[in-house]
């Protein structure tokens, strides 16, 4: 999901999204550990899609809105 996507939700649905990239990443690295994970290049993509939705969530404690054009 895109960060604009992403800040079109409401504060609720972005904190089950959160939780939901954190599980599905545990189980993303354990699967790695254990060497099922076929896709490791998911790996990164999902950290990135955490940490944009954590990014989003923390924007909206601090009030900062984003810019435009980002």
């Amino acid at each position: 999901m895109k960060a604009k996507e992403m800040r079109d939700t409401p504060d609720h649905e972005l904190r089950e999204q959160i939780a939901e990239l954190r599980q599905e990443l545990q189980r993303m690295r354990f699967a790695n550990a254990t060497g099922e994970l076929e896709d490791t290049a998911g790996l990164s993509r999902k950290r990135r899609e955490l940490a944009r939705a954590l990014t989003i969530a923390r924007e909206r404690e601090l009030g900062i809105e984003a810019r435009a054009g980002a």
